[in-house]
């Protein structure tokens, strides 16, 4: 029995040389092959990270024996085609986020990876990193007691360009495939799939989400997520509840530092509406010494913070499983789902 997975990745830019930085930090896995339309880039990437082979031919690439897994690190509009390839060469595949730029997409992905029995998985790093293990466990040890509100935001500023692919639909642009899948799937995995959605979204010039603001209702509390390319927000992700506050310290997508908070004062100060400057001093304040009522958990991690998906991955794909249990496809396709309905509405 293999003990490491054999990856190839599907792409040269930021994400892929992400992939193939962090893969060093895995016990499970070694990086074996890339592929890009550019021989040339194929090339640089190979050099780059040493002993692997470039392809510039996608049937070549799937084809390649020496790939168990690959990561599709292409652009969002060629997510399902190149999964497609990769699953129908009888390869597993994980897919950066978002996993389609469609539900239909989404679905008929998830249903040929079960139909063939392959591992398929959407690449959301986020929820494999250890601060999130850390805020799981303390959900369910109840240190929060019973859950009142949870509000996130994933926002930067971004300066206009129809041809970028933030903004071009064509593309797969917009804020909510591209920031607001973090809150949204982070959200699904601590908590499940709510029971009602609603929201609003405001449009760029080329008609893709400019900013963006999901409310789902559970049992018990809402989740109020929001994203946006027209500011830099605070980029946290905060859990409420009757006993405690929990603070995924910003940037929330590679998090790497918790607060819990039990004082009614500094539960207060922290939380979303506390953004004044008393509240900013006591987090930077905080970010630096122990305060009474506020426990720090600090979590941090060598690299870019990869490799723990890139390990749970490798670990499923060895045990033969066609999903991981923090992310199965299903999960994926209802984020999918839901921002598809919040782009249904109106918009602002």
């Amino acid at each position: 029995m293999k003990d490491k997975v054999r990856w190839g990745i599907a792409g040269t830019g930021v994400i892929a040389n992400s992939f193939a930085s962090d893969i060093q930090f895995t016990g499970n896995a070694v990086l074996a092959a890339v592929y890009s339309r550019s021989q040339e880039k194929a090339d640089a990437f190979a050099e780059r990270f040493g002993g692997i082979t470039p392809h510039s031919s996608i049937d070549a690439f799937a084809a390649d024996p020496e790939i168990d897994a690959v990561y599709v690190a292409s652009p969002n509009a060629v997510h399902l085609e190149h999964a497609i390839v990769f699953l129908s060469a009888d390869k597993a595949v994980l897919v950066e986020k978002p996993l389609t730029t469609s539900f239909d997409d989404a679905r008929s992905l998830s249903a040929l990876a079960a139909a063939k029995s392959l591992f398929a998985m959407e690449g959301l790093w986020t929820c494999f990193l250890p601060a999130i293990t850390k805020a799981r466990a303390l959900l369910d040890g109840e240190a929060l007691g019973r859950i009142r509100h949870v509000t996130a935001e994933l926002a930067y500023e971004k300066p206009f360009d129809p041809t970028d692919r933030f903004f071009d639909a064509r593309l797969g642009g917009g804020s909510l495939l591209d920031l607001g899948i973090y809150p949204l799937s982070l959200c699904l995995n601590l908590f499940g799939r709510p029971h009602t959605i609603d929201g609003r979204w405001l449009s760029a010039p080329t008609g893709v989400d400019l900013s963006a603001e999901m409310r789902l209702a559970y049992t018990g509390f809402n989740a109020h997520l929001s994203c946006g390319f027209d500011r830099d927000g605070d980029n946290r992700f905060v859990i409420d509840g009757d006993r405690g506050t929990l603070v995924i310290d910003a940037p929330f997508l590679k998090a790497s530092r918790l607060f819990l908070a039990s004082n009614g004062l500094v539960r207060k100060a922290i939380a979303p509406r506390g953004r004044g400057l008393w509240a900013k001093t006591l987090t930077r304040v905080a970010r630096r010494v122990s305060l009474p009522g506020l426990q720090r958990f600090d979590l941090p991690f060598p690299g870019n913070g990869l490799q723990f998906e890139i390990e749970a991955a490798s670990a499923a794909i060895l045990e033969g499983w066609h999903e991981h249990i923090l992310m199965p496809t299903s999960r994926s396709v209802q984020a999918i789902e839901i921002i598809e309905t919040i782009r249904a509405l109106p918009p602002s």
